[in-house]
């Protein structure tokens, strides 16, 4: 769970800068979508196999 003390003297605004950073590199948003809604296990193959393109794509081009 990401948790975020503000600082003597630290404004709201760095703050709630912070605990977006720490939520983005929890990988929390991510999950959220992904567990938002049922999903069936076509639909589970058919995203990892886009996923899959997607990466053998990047890896190709570099």
């Amino acid at each position: 769970m990401a948790q975020v003390i503000l600082g003597e003297g630290e404004g709201v605004e760095s703050g709630l800068r912070r605990f977006k950073r720490k939520v983005s590199q929890a990988g929390i948003f991510p999950d959220m979508r992904k567990n938002r809604y049922f999903e069936t296990p076509i639909e589970k193959r058919k995203r990892k196999a886009i996923a899959r393109r997607k990466q053998r794509r990047k890896n190709f081009r570099s």
